[in-house]
């Protein structure tokens, strides 16, 4: 496997461990008071944004050619940065 491979099988199974934890948070917020439910959407609204922008940057690294995927690379840490630390954000005011 090359490191390009075993990269996006890393950026993948977060995005999947992500995801997995924005539909619990989903729950949560269904649960909620109509205010907080209000809130919260809006937040899962903007962590659902942050993820399909973190997978627009997995799918150019995928295309990218021969080594230029690292020149991606820092887009992509990045991307998956923001997502990470708004998603530990949003759970903490979800309990």
């Amino acid at each position: 496997m090359s490191m390009k491979d075993a990269y996006i099988k890393k950026l993948e199974a977060q995005l999947r461990e992500w995801s997995a934890e924005i539909d619990k948070l989903k729950a949560k917020a269904d649960k909620a008071t109509a205010e907080a439910q209000i809130k919260h959407h809006k937040q899962i609204q903007e962590l659902r944004s942050m993820q399909a922008q973190a997978l627009e940057k997995m799918e150019e690294i995928k295309k990218a050619r021969g080594d230029a995927w690292e020149d991606l690379k820092d887009g992509a840490e990045k991307a998956w940065s923001t997502l990470g630390t708004a998603l530990k954000s949003a759970a903490s005011r979800f309990k």
